[in-house]
């Protein structure tokens, strides 16, 4: 881009996984604790001894596969909730648009090929966050549904990458650019000279 400074920001992808382990414990107590003070008294010893003792294996085997489906289509639908954010506000739509695995680390990605808006890139870097972690939380604090708290717990956790990146630009000019960074975790930010 003409007459801007090009910055590169990005965060290391190991950084990312561990930061996302640590946030666990603030995440658990932001869902959990509202969660436990609704509903812990549903998760007592004797509720916990009547799950266990009408557990089978094929129980176990079902429940296991189905997490693990869940888990997968919620990855995919994590990046391709950036993808589609992103999409809106590329000039270029949906062909700005590239998905992809780092396959050495077994990290998904959605990367925008093109300058966004600081405040569209970090709109679209915290949608999923909001829609598989925040929503899904604040839902199952409500209704007492503990699955679904889990999955809230565990996506805002996935999203630990995209917090992050936005911290990176939470000081920029929100009308400045930004655009993803093709093969790290991150962007270049750039700011007119």
């Amino acid at each position: 881009m003409k007459n801007f400074n090009k910055t590169k920001l990005t965060i290391d992808i190991v950084w990312a996984n561990v930061f996302g382990i640590l946030i666990l414990l603030p995440i658990g107590l932001l869902f959990g604790l509202p969660y436990y003070l609704l509903w812990g008294a549903d998760f007592g010893i004797n509720t916990i001894k009547e799950l266990l003792g009408s557990v089978t294996v094929g129980l176990v085997f079902a429940y296991t596969f189905g997490l693990i489906i869940t888990m997968l289509l919620g990855v995919v639908l994590h990046e391709l909730i950036h993808g589609v954010v992103w999409a809106k506000y590329a000039k270029r739509g949906f062909k700005s648009i590239k998905f992809g695995v780092i396959m050495k680390l077994l990290t998904p990605y959605c990367h925008c090929k093109e300058p966004l808006q600081v405040k569209h890139y970090i709109l679209g870097a915290l949608m999923p966050a909001i829609i598989l972690g925040l929503l899904p939380g604040v839902a199952a604090i409500i209704i007492g549904h503990f699955n679904m708290l889990l999955f809230g717990l565990f996506f805002t956790m996935a999203a630990s990458g995209d917090f992050l990146v936005v911290n990176l630009l939470r000081k920029e000019d929100m009308k400045s650019f930004v655009q993803d960074h093709p093969s790290e975790a991150g962007c270049y930010v750039y700011r007119k000279n």
